[in-house]
């Protein structure tokens, strides 16, 4: 600065001094002041009036906002918002996972520490980017909406955090609106105050809707997104999958890949287009690098997406929806028992469907692990046999031949596997566990023999008429029969008749223990459906139920004899886990005495025979293996259902065949009768559960007789112990019995007396008839065989056929009785030097005289074969004599030599010439005069057995012809039409041949 510029600088600050100090300066300057500063001092005062009353308006409309709102505590906060639906899971035998049960919505529970960290970062980058900072709220974000509500601005862009996701999903409602909103607001503020940060990011990604997966489900939750849309688990996530992931929450089915079907969309490019969004936000916010960034950006997460997937309910739908009835059934009980009720009290209808379905709610709802007793490979292998098996039979009227069958453990009642059916989509019944159908013949050793041994009164010794008998029931008699009308024995014990399944023994056995209620039995074996009438039907004995039996409830019964009598029930539910760990419900064994070890016993020693020679024969070339089964097989009446169960020392198993509106099942299918394609359907499955298990199936072990069982002796037509009498008739056999019950009166039933043969039977003889026709043999007692059943038979005669093994033994009540009149001449024939004729029409001819030119050449009675072997040169002629010695007239002559001669003028002669040839009907023997220079007896002798040969020869053509026939019907088919066929028995085939027997079942 020069001289001149300081001087006048100088002189201008002196101006400005003097004017300042000036008076009138001053007070002019103190005037002013004051304005400015009254005028400041009223701006603040009104700016901060202002300020509180618009921050008191808004404080006050929050508060309204809220006022309804309850202050909640962190336990109700936490319950709150960890109140999510999540789907229960399946899981086989030995923890094998089935799959979840079907739910309206998939849910599957993870804990933050198994998600990925690109899934966890890609959430926070896409939906919000300061969780880690903020209280719950961002203020910024808030006033930012409110502005854009009140301008109706086009675009709302928001402003909730996680933790107010989280409260609008888990507690509030989606509704647009500031009520909603402060609520938000407020709960959101007390969630960040009791929880950590990851604990809320851990339910908000359980909590998340996300579309569908691959199976078509509605899934919510991250890691049911990863198993659904990936196959992977969530922690398993790649950085584009989990972009992918990250993206859905905002349109879960507009960006989802998969169509209600399950099937992928033709046009992906909104989820894709979305990924790449969060890809963006995730580079933004330095989750990813520019290389992360650049390679997932152009990654094809097309080429990830899985396939259609089955549903469980789609792969096991018979398994699943067992699983699902008997675990809502446990749940009922026990959601009604933690309300106080009792399991007998959902016996009401109204009550017992209120707990029914609460279960099935918080069955699809809450998480549960469910734990079955099924073996996942023996059961997958049996749906192949049953898929794969050509011999169910013909389809009748659109219905195909259905099946259900039950494998069993029997020491724990575990349900190993089964089949519910042939096709789901066709019938959805459970054919094994819900089908109630009449079990035949199986019923016998449940119902008769094993409680009958148990009472004392059957063992297997014991005897029964086993021919055509009627029993008296109420208005009407009730006549049981044996399979095809036929396999009448005479007499039978109880063991044969249980190994041939012979009904008229069992009918008679059951109708001895009918008053001491038996039926209870099937109760105490878990036969549910038992009524009042089942207790006092006769025909109950052969199966004939009022409301029928499943397959389960048959076959767990028949577990009862291997478990030395004590009925373990069967079971499928193992235990149920809640989501938190807690065990709700684990199975309990219960056993149930039913039978005595030794009872339960010789009901199994009996059922050996049953499938080593019996019905059930043709089964065991079809094995695998060798184990020490004993089962029963079962018709049921018009054959309408075929079973076949059998028990060894480890399991229990059963088949049923039958159509679901009932048909016959008789007649041929690929050269198969009905029950020879039930057993080898037995055969099939049980092999395919031994190649998975061979120790479960075919254990080392055989069952054991227990102690108090002694083996005795006794007389085959009463069971007693056996007279000298019974053993010279060659009746005496020997069986194992209960000590206590065994044998101790001799046998009384025989004394001694004549009898004469008619065909098969015989009958006592009369003091009139002719002693050449009669035989001494032993006469059976009838006051000591009431016990057999005697009174019910049709024909006395009948209960001792002829043959070898009863002897000469007769029922003293089978007589013939006097017609009254002299027999009508026969007819008869002779070719290559034998004469025959057929067994007379009138019931009361027991013998049969030959004459050879007008003299009595030899005498035979009604039981022998009716032929006759002629000398050299001679007339002959033949008359019949009834049980009176009653003579017809002679028939008409035959020359010996001739080929056949009969005519009407030979029998007018020989009447005419009857008063030359009359022979005195006296009863003494043949005199002893020689003819062709032999004595009467040495010529009998021979001609006897020229007999017995020629016998023996047409036993031979006819068992031939027999054989052919059998034979033919073997190779037959049905062509769907009911062929009959008669053979006796369900099939006994001990070297594949068809021998097989089978039984019917009558009401």
């Amino acid at each position: 600065m020069n001289n001149n510029q300081k001087d006048r600088f100088q002189t201008a600050w002196k101006q400005i001094t003097r004017f300042l100090k000036n008076e009138k300066t001053q007070k002019n300057a103190r005037v002013t002041y004051q304005v400015i500063w009254n005028l400041t001092l009223i701006l603040i005062i009104v700016g901060v009036l202002g300020f509180s009353f618009a921050g008191g308006v808004g404080a006050g409309y929050f508060a309204a906002l809220v006022k309804d709102e309850p202050v909640r505590s962190k336990e109700d906060l936490k319950k709150d918002i960890y109140n999510y639906e999540e789907t229960s899971e399946v899981y086989f035998a030995d923890d094998v996972y089935l799959g979840k049960l079907k739910s309206d919505l998939e849910r599957e529970e993870v804990s933050i520490d198994k998600v990925s960290e690109y899934l966890k970062n890609a959430v926070i980058a896409t939906e919000d980017e300061y969780f880690y900072e903020h209280d719950g709220v961002v203020p910024k974000a808030i006033l930012r909406a409110i502005y854009q509500e009140f301008t109706n601005a086009s675009v709302q862009s928001g402003g909730s955090t996680l933790t107010q996701q989280l409260i609008k999903n888990q507690i509030l409602t989606n509704e647009v609106s500031f009520d909603r909103k402060a609520k938000e607001i407020l709960l959101a503020l007390r969630v960040e105050k009791f929880f950590e940060k990851e604990e809320i990011l851990e339910t908000y990604l359980n909590v998340s809707t996300l579309g569908r997966n691959s199976s078509g489900r509605n899934i919510a939750g991250v890691e049911s997104a990863a198993e659904g849309i990936f196959g992977v688990e969530a922690k398993d996530l790649t950085l584009p999958q989990s972009a992918f992931i990250a993206g859905l929450p905002q349109s879960p089915f507009g960006y989802t890949p998969y169509t209600q079907q399950g099937k992928l969309k033709e046009n992906q490019e909104p989820g894709i287009n979305r990924m790449k969004t969060v890809l963006k936000r995730m580079y933004s916010n330095g989750y990813i690098t520019k290389e992360e960034y650049d390679k997932a950006s152009a990654y094809d997460i097309t080429k990830d997406f899985i396939g259609k997937k089955a549903l469980p309910s789609e792969k096991y739908p018979w398994l699943t929806q067992e699983i699902e009835k008997r675990s809502i059934e446990i749940l009922s009980v026990s959601l009604a028992k933690e309300d106080g009720y009792e399991e007998k009290d959902l016996k009401d209808k109204d009550l017992k469907e209120q707990y029914v379905a609460l279960a099935d709610r918080k069955l699809r709802q809450n998480g549960y692990q469910i734990y079955t007793t099924v073996n996942k490979k023996i059961y997958d292998k049996m749906q192949e046999v049953t898929k794969n098996y050509p011999n169910f039979g013909y389809d009748k009227a659109g219905e195909p031949v259905e099946a259900g069958a039950i494998l069993i453990e029997n020491k724990t009642g575990k349900i190993i596997s089964f089949v519910g059916g042939r096709d789901f989509k066709r019938k959805q019944t459970n054919h094994a566990t819900a089908s109630h159908r009449s079990n035949g013949s199986t019923m016998k050793p449940l119902l008769i023999y094993g409680p009958g041994i148990e009472l004392g009164k059957i063992s297997p010794g014991s005897v029964s008429a086993n021919v055509p008998i009627s029993i008296p029931a109420g208005s009407q008699a009730w006549s049981p029969g044996n399979y095809g009308g036929g396999s009448y024995t005479g007499v039978s014990t109880a063991r044969e008749a249980l190994k041939n399944s012979y009904n008229i023994p069992a009918a008679l056995f059951y109708k001895k223990i009918i008053n001491l209620s038996p039926a209870s039995y099937l109760e105490k074996m878990g036969f549910s459906t038992v009524t009042k009438g089942d207790y006092s039907h006769l025909s109950m004995s052969l199966g004939a139920m009022d409301k029928g039996v499943t397959v389960e409830e048959n076959v767990n019964a028949f577990g009862t004899f291997a478990n030395s009598g004590e009925f373990i029930d069967a079971y499928m539910i193992d235990k149920i886990v809640s989501k938190d760990g807690k065990v709700i419900y684990q199975h309990k064994v219960k056993p149930v005495d039913v039978f005595s070890p030794q009872a339960a016993y010789l009901t199994l020693d009996m059922m050996r025979d049953v499938v080593n020679s019996g019905t059930a024969a043709s089964v065991r070339n079809r094995l695998a293996f060798s184990s020490d089964w004993a089962g029963k097989t079962g018709t049921s009446q018009n054959y309408w259902d075929a079973w076949f169960v059998a028990t060894n020392p480890n399991v229990s198993f059963g088949t049923w065949l039958g159509y679901d509106t009932p048909k016959s099942l008789q007649g041929t299918y690929n050269g198969l009768e009905y029950n020879k394609r039930n057993i080898y359907y037995w055969a099939d499955l049980i092999n395919a559960a031994y190649k998975v298990d061979p120790k479960l199936v075919d254990p080392d072990k055989r069952f054991e007789m227990p102690g108090g069982i002694v083996s005795r002796s006794f007389c085959a037509v009463s069971g007693l112990l056996p007279s000298s009498a019974c053993q010279k008739a060659g009746l005496v056999k020997s069986d194992l019995f209960i000590a206590k019950y065994a044998p101790s009166k001799a046998d009384d039933s025989f004394i001694d007396g004549q009898y004469v043969s008619v065909g098969s039977k015989r009958y006592a003889a009369l003091p009139q008839t002719p002693g050449e026709f009669t035989s001494g043999g032993f006469m059976l007692n009838p006051d000591s065989f009431a016990d057999i059943g005697l009174q019910y038979v049709i024909d006395p005669g009948s209960v001792i056929p002829g043959g070898e093994k009863s002897g000469n033994v007769v029922g003293a009540k089978a007589k013939l009785n006097d017609n009254g009149k002299v027999p009508d001449p026969l007819s008869i024939t002779i070719s290559n030097d034998k004469i025959t004729w057929g067994l007379h029409h009138e019931g009361d001819v027991v013998g049969y005289r030959v004459y050879k030119d007008g003299k009595k050449v030899a005498s035979i009675n009604a039981g022998e074969s009716l032929v006759y072997k002629v000398g050299s040169g001679g007339s002959y002629y033949v008359t019949a004599v009834d049980i009176v010695g009653k003579e017809s007239a002679p028939s008409q002559r035959v020359e010996s030599g001739a080929k056949k001669t009969g005519s009407k003028e030979d029998s007018t002669k020989n009447k005419d010439d009857r008063g030359n040839d009359k022979i005195t009907q006296e009863v003494k023997k043949p005199d002893s005069k020689e003819e062709n220079g032999k004595p009467d007896k040495e010529k009998e002798k021979d001609t006897n057995k020229d007999i017995d040969k020629d016998i023996d020869k047409e036993q031979n053509q006819d068992k031939d012809q027999d054989k052919g026939n059998i034979d033919k019907e073997d190779t037959e088919t049905d062509k769907d039409k009911d062929t009959v066929n008669d053979k006796d028995k369900d099939t006994v085939n001990d070297k594949d041949k068809d021998t097989d027997k089978a039984e019917e079942e009558e009401e």
